[in-house]
């Protein structure tokens, strides 16, 4: 047996376990990622946009929460396939369709959150 290839194999296990992690985080898969994740990530991405007009600022949350909710995905499916198998295989475009889904019906959610005004522009909070 070759020695290099038992030394990659937990290396790569490893990375997947840490890849998965990451991605499960920011995945919609869990029920509480989105409060304390990726709607967090998604404000603060949003929060420059809305300094130069705050016309911007839905748009680019809505940009933010599709960031963080497909590369939770990508994350993940990397992972888990690092962790289960031992050959390296690519995110098809099938997958990205898939996550890209998803997100959008996340997505809507979070739209609808900020067009009833829970979800505001930080000025907006304390006027």
């Amino acid at each position: 047996m070759d020695l290099r290839r038992i030394i990659r194999l937990p290396k790569r296990k490893v990375r997947g376990g840490i890849l998965a992690t990451v991605g499960y985080l920011l995945s919609p898969l869990s029920w509480w990622n989105d409060l304390f994740i990726n709607i967090p990530l998604a404000y603060l991405f949003a929060i420059p946009f809305g300094l130069i007009s705050e016309d911007l600022f839905l748009p680019a949350m809505i940009v933010g929460y599709w960031i963080t909710n497909i590369l939770g995905f990508i994350l993940l499916h990397k992972g888990v396939v690092d962790i289960a198998t031992n050959k390296e295989e690519k995110y098809s475009r099938k997958d990205f369709l898939k996550d890209l889904l998803f997100s959008l019906i996340y997505t809507a959610i979070i739209g609808a959150l900020i067009a009833v005004g829970i979800i505001r522009f930080p000025t907006e909070y304390f006027q």
